[in-house]
């Protein structure tokens, strides 16, 4: 086994990063087995984020390095998610930077992996570490984080945060917390609006039938590849998912039998283990998703609908894959960007037959959303369309607080304003 540095470097180059590491799989499992729940689920937010800035080298650069910083710290030292770190642990992270273990600082900039001959594989650079010093005439200094360094760390994972709420993992941005009470805060931390120009991004009514009609259609044209395509689309809707509660990763490999029937009262439902935080929670599965599951499996030369415990994979794989833990293996699960590959594919060709059909400004907007917008379009459809009660889609959205789920609650001006014009100033005074 090759030597290893004392923080495992987590994010490989562009090129590198989407491929995977067997020894950062590994490692990331140890730590979801043995440390914290959420950090395989951390670690694929982390990455999705991070390949967003790929294209700026510098960026990405910096960003992969003070990931890696931030999540060792997480993990290794504080044992916690991201998810759980408050202004206050910031702060401790903030000393740790500061005053970082001598062990874990090096005095010259080298690669974070290397191409291991023998192995014939990429690993993790023995001689790096997270923190830099320097050197005067050949002699170590004293190491020093400066303010300029200090504060684009704190920009760094402020951007990070953004993105996990974004992603709903998060409700919180410790690091913008933390600015504005150090002695940066001098500034007011422009906070992100919260008014009528910040709405949940989400499908329209019309957005949303060329979605499902463009999935549909390719099912009938291309079985073989898009009934998959279909049904997943069809599940991401009816239970406001989040891709990472579908998709296979280490610890967890999603199954047919998550979609379970009540013994007592004859309802299906449908069981995410994993979520946010790791909690667990059971989504009310409707008549017409049960018809779509039934068709899926009907492709797949399955049952009607899951027997209880049934191991087959929810999303599997069209060809065996190449490399990896699942080499040769055909039925293995999906991971996070296989699905969400398949998935962004599904918006662009939806926009593409809406442009088509001479709706150029809703292919335009469709081609602004993201994956994240269906489970966006599946709570807002229900809540205002499907009128649904708030605290049943909370529950089957996994929300924290009602307040989260009453944010997807639209009313337009002209309807505000038409409700509003009739308000009287005094009810029992006659009317002239």
């Amino acid at each position: 086994m090759p030597s290893m540095p004392p923080v495992i470097p987590l994010f490989d180059a562009p090129q590198y990063q989407e491929e995977g590491n067997s020894v950062v799989n590994q490692h990331i499992a140890e730590l979801t087995l043995n440390r914290v729940a959420e950090a395989a689920f951390i670690y694929e937010h982390a990455m999705d984020w991070l390949l967003e800035s790929r294209f700026s080298e510098n960026n990405y650069k910096t960003y992969r390095s003070e990931l890696t910083t931030f999540l060792h710290w997480c993990f290794d030292v504080e044992q916690a998610s991201p998810t759980a770190v408050t202004r206050r642990m910031m702060n401790r992270y903030v000393d740790y930077c500061l005053a970082p273990p001598r062990e874990l600082i090096a005095y010259r900039n080298v690669a974070q992996f290397v191409l291991n001959k023998e192995w014939g594989e990429r690993q993790p650079n023995p001689l790096w570490r997270p923190f830099l010093g320097k050197k005067v005439d050949g002699c170590e200094q004293p190491y020093r984080l400066s303010d300029k360094a200090l504060k684009t760390k704190m920009a760094v994972l402020s951007s990070f945060y953004g993105y996990l709420i974004n992603e709903e993992v998060t409700e919180r941005n410790p690091a913008v917390m933390w600015m504005r009470h150090s002695r940066f805060g001098s500034t007011p931390v422009q906070a992100a609006a919260s008014g009528e120009e910040d709405e949940v991004r989400v499908f329209s009514d019309l957005q949303w039938s060329y979605m499902m009609s463009t999935a549909e259609r390719l099912a009938e044209q291309q079985p073989e590849r898009h009934e998959r395509t279909l049904f997943l689309v069809s599940l991401m809707y009816a239970c406001y998912l989040r891709v990472s509660e579908v998709a296979a990763r280490p610890g967890f490999s999603p199954v047919m039998s998550q979609f379970r029937r009540d013994g007592k009262t004859g309802i299906w439902s449908f069981y995410i283990p994993i979520s946010k935080g790791g909690k667990r929670r059971t989504v009310a599965a409707s008549r017409e998703l049960l018809e779509a599951l039934k068709r899926y499996r009907g492709y797949l030369k399955l049952s009607p609908l899951p027997a209880p415990n049934e191991n087959t994979p929810l999303f599997v794989r069209h060809r065996a894959a190449g490399r990896g833990r699942d080499q040769g293996l055909l039925n293995a699960n999906l991971g996070i960007r296989q699905l969400r590959d398949s998935l962004d594919e599904l918006i662009a060709l939806a926009a593409g037959v809406a442009a088509a059909d001479g709706f150029d400004q809703d292919a335009a907007e469709m081609r602004t959303l993201t994956v994240h917008s269906i489970r966006h379009t599946g709570i807002t459809h229900d809540i205002n369309y499907n009128g649904r009660p708030l605290s049943h889609v909370q529950a089957d959205a996994g929300h924290d607080s009602i307040d989260t789920t009453s944010q997807y609650l639209h009313t337009s001006k002209v309807e505000r304003h038409e409700s509003a014009a009739g308000k009287r100033l005094d009810r029992l005074k006659a009317e002239d």
